[in-house]
């Protein structure tokens, strides 16, 4: 009887380890997110970086290979009876 008492205890200390440490780390994300002050950034410490020039060279379109490419066929429109009116009931 006293090994099943001290498995007990044993599984009790290692639980509330457990909990201790999801507590911790509970009350340091609350704290982060809710009383942590965030520094404020002026209006003329920011950093403008000079945007790039975007260039698209179009002559990638008349390279001989894709001008042999043939188009696909257009689709037809469906012709006849589209769905059944009530499509839960069994066949």
């Amino acid at each position: 009887m006293a090994i099943v008492f001290l498995q007990q205890r044993k599984i009790q200390r290692n639980l509330i380890i457990v909990f201790l440490f999801v507590f911790i780390v509970t009350v340091i994300v609350i704290w982060q997110g809710f009383f942590k002050k965030e520094s404020e950034v002026l209006p003329g410490e920011t950093i403008l970086l000079p945007k790039e020039e975007v260039k698209i060279d179009f002559d990638f379109f008349k390279n001989a290979q894709l001008q042999k490419l043939l188009p696909f066929a257009e689709i037809q429109p469906f012709e006849g009876e589209i769905g059944r009116d009530n499509p839960f009931l069994p066949y």
